[in-house]
């Protein structure tokens, strides 16, 4: 099917580092096998009728230049300029507006731009756009703090899209108050030199507090955090069919007929210690001949909520639960998430069942998925369940004990198994933020390390990538956790830089190589970067009905089972599972392969948002705290370089910052994107992703979710040298021969 590499083509060409190539050496650079050469000569075909690339000099393919016109969507910057990102790449790029050229646009409108060429720069066309038409508007309502100055009201949007102040004509006196957090709708978008107009359609409170914070957060992401009163009336509905006496979780209602009856068994929760719903267990069994059979026992979601209903509708909007530091907005009412769907230490409860028999060496050998009953022997957290795998018993019984020690060598043994297939496991930091009483961030420290986080996370893995296999081998679609290898271009950048490093990987980023690389790294000073490398060399994963794997799990067939009370994806899975055990599966309907893909994509695009959501809070909250420490130091990573500065992360927060360019001294620096690396040409100086360095923190933007840095030792080396002899200027020949072979060079701000 060529379709699938028509996106794998257009991504691979609008590469920065991509050369124009024929069609076999384009295959072969992308790693296409010769039995997919057909299909994928069939999308060059299509690609090339529909103009999308063009054929040049000696047969090579290239983008299109870029023409007279432009659709894409603007972006603004807070200095007036901004740039149109093409919906269809071109050779050029994005295309440059000048300030006073996007008539009415304002950032992530969808418009069409006039473009014209302005001359050349380093032996490349230069454009500039003038925004002649918006087609479509991206967003009438935003968040930000009410503020006042001398000429009125106005709305300081929150976040980085939106930069432009929103004028408020009328506040009204029983209204909100100056630094209040609002949310703002635009009524009138602004005529070229002018402001947006917009009145306030919600006040969500005083600005600061961590509640208050988090809100505009849930505004500014448009996600749905109240549950329609048919959907709870449905969950309580639900609830009622699951008549209970509260205390043995005995029904009368004949919920628990035809399942499996494991409440004989031990079985045990692991979570975290403020976990309010305990949605998976775990049972082992020791069988013939060394084998061990592994239970994976998942709270049955799909019971309670009815495809279709009002319930399952809710459940399919949010698609995924969002968690941040201090709330929580669930998939699913909480009175199921954290009643008949938690399971409970010692209450019966239902569950969709995978059974995955291993032999002496871990490797799966059958597979069985069943309705089941269960009732947990013992609610563990992580570091109970550690300090019994380490000699404790933590005040259990011995059949717990046993449990859990068992789950850790028996997570070790396919822990081993599946690195050895490939499995690849980056080592980045991963943190959580600490509150004092009154509800603000005041520090972070590392999260709980603890292998019996291993343990479980095998455990699920497992457990998805036996039911994807038996849906798969049952010719079922379905939606699958897909991720793709990195592509040509992705392990290109990443090659070249960690071989600047002083390591050696091939660019088409075979597992075992990734691996090797990642154990030699391992404890040394540079560890931090080539995992960064590696992480951003990578695709995203996803959710789609297509045949992919999962490249990081060195899984061929892999799916999403594990979290039905939090990812909508799962939920549909369940539903599969349980037509399969009652053995009516055989019987379903086809699943529509269209609105499966567009399901799945919904599906990916929530998870993203709420990432994205969830990554806000926690960079708004840490701001906060820095806010109120300009002037401290603090020794940070170098995560990224570009022609206006360094990015800078702390290692503790995980919270980056930018040291600009000027701040780096006096000195003509060279940029170099590929190696990730400025150098400067007199002193030789070089900053390279992975370094350490001592920064200054200078000045937080909270309402930008900017930090400015600076670095220390320079600030420093300037108390030191009060005054020096000017340098010399570069000749203006070197400077010219410099920009005309297109090199990216800044000169740094003077020590006074």
């Amino acid at each position: 099917m060529p379709e699938r590499h028509i996106d794998a083509i257009m991504k691979f060409l609008a590469g920065r580092e991509y050369q124009p190539l024929k069609e076999r050496q384009l295959a072969r650079q992308m790693g296409i096998a010769d039995a997919e050469y057909g299909s994928f000569r069939q999308a060059v075909k299509r690609l090339r009728d529909a103009g999308r690339i063009v054929i040049g000099a000696k047969n090579a393919m290239t983008l299109p230049p870029m023409g007279s016109s432009v659709v894409g969507t603007y972006r603004s910057n807070p200095k007036g300029f901004g740039f149109v990102v093409p919906d269809e790449p071109n050779s050029h790029g994005d295309l440059y507006i000048p300030a006073g050229a996007a008539g009415s646009a304002i950032s992530g409108d969808t418009v069409v731009a006039r473009a014209s060429a302005a001359g050349k720069r380093g032996g490349q066309m230069v454009y500039r756009g003038e925004i002649v038409k918006i087609l479509r508007r991206a967003e009438s309502r935003f968040v930000g703090s009410l503020e006042r100055s001398d000429a009125g009201w106005f709305v300081l949007p929150d976040g980085r899209e939106m930069s432009t102040p929103i004028i408020v004509r009328d506040v009204g006196k029983a209204g909100p108050k100056a630094g209040d957090k609002v949310v703002v709708e635009i009524v009138e978008y602004p005529s070229p030199g002018e402001l947006p107009v917009g009145v306030i359609v919600e006040r969500l409170g005083e600005a600061g507090s961590t509640a208050i914070e988090t809100l505009a957060v849930i505004r500014a992401h448009g996600l749905p955090d109240e549950f329609s009163p048919a959907a709870l009336k449905d969950a309580r509905a639900a609830i009622a069919r699951f008549e209970s006496d509260g205390s043995t979780g005995l029904t009368a209602s004949g919920d628990f007929e035809g399942r499996d009856d494991l409440t004989g068994q031990t079985i045990v929760t692991i979570d975290p210690s403020d976990a309010r719903d305990y949605d998976d267990a775990i049972s082992l069994r020791s069988g013939k001949n060394g084998e061990v059979e592994l239970g994976v026992h998942i709270a049955d979601v799909s019971h309670f909520v009815t495809e279709g209903s009002p319930l399952d509708a809710g459940a399919r909007e949010r698609a995924t639960s969002v968690y941040f530091p201090r709330k929580v907005i669930p998939m699913l009412p909480e009175v199921l998430s954290n009643g008949v769907c938690s399971l409970q230490e010692g209450v019966r409860r239902l569950c969709k069942s995978a059974f995955v028999t291993y032999d002496a060496e871990a490797r799966p050998v059958r597979t069985r998925l069943a309705e089941t009953v269960i009732q947990s022997a013992k609610r563990l957290t992580y570091v109970q369940a550690q300090r019994i795998a380490d000699g404790s018993e933590e005040g259990c019984s011995p059949a717990v004990v046993r449990l859990v020690r068992d789950m850790v060598a028996l997570a070790r043994r396919i822990e081993a198994r599946r690195r050895k297939a490939g499995m690849l496991h980056l080592a980045l930091p991963q943190v959580e933020l600490v509150f004092d009483e009154s509800d603000r961030v005041v520090d972070a420290v590392a999260e709980d390390d603890s292998y019996t986080h291993t343990v479980i996370e095998m455990f699920m893995v497992e457990a998805n990538e036996a039911v994807a296999r038996v849906l798969d081998a049952r010719k079922r679609a379905f939606i699958r956790r897909i991720h793709p290898a990195p592509d040509r271009a992705g392990g290109a950048r990443a090659s070249t830089f960690i071989h600047a490093l002083g390591y050696k990987i091939p660019a088409d980023l075979n597992r075992f190589d990734v691996q090797a690389l990642l154990e030699s790294v391992k404890g040394k000073p540079e560890e931090y970067a080539v995992n960064l490398a590696i992480l951003r060399s990578f695709q995203e994963a996803e959710y789609s009905p297509r045949q992919v794997g999962h490249y990081a799990l060195a899984s061929d067939c892999y799916c999403h089972f594990t979290s039905p009370i939090r990812r909508y994806a799962d939920l549909t899975v369940h539903r599969l599972v349980a037509e399969l055990c009652r053995k009516t599966l055989a019987s379903r309907p086809p699943e529509d392969l269209e609105a499966l893909t567009a399901l799945a994509s919904d599906c990916s695009a929530a998870s993203r948002r709420a990432e994205a959501a969830e990554r806000e809070v926690r960079e708004v909250l840490v701001l906060q705290m820095l806010e109120k420490r300009v002037g401290e130091d603090f020794e940070g990573v170098i995560t990224g370089v570009a022609n206006f500065g360094l990015f800078v992360q702390s290692p503790r927060y995980l919270v980056e910052g930018l040291v600009s360019m000027e701040s780096l001294g006096d000195d003509w620096w060279e940029v170099d994107a590929k190696r990730g690396q400025i150098r400067g040409e007199h002193t030789g100086k070089r900053y390279r992703i992975g370094d350490r360095m001592k920064v200054r923190i200078g000045h937080v933007d909270l309402a930008r979710r900017r930090l400015s840095l600076a670095p220390v030792r320079d600030l420093e080396d300037t108390a030191a040298l009060p005054s020096r002899k000017p340098r010399k200027s570069r000749p203006k020949k070197k400077v010219a021969a410099d920009r005309a072979a297109g090199k990216h060079k800044h000169k740094g701000k003077k020590r006074r």
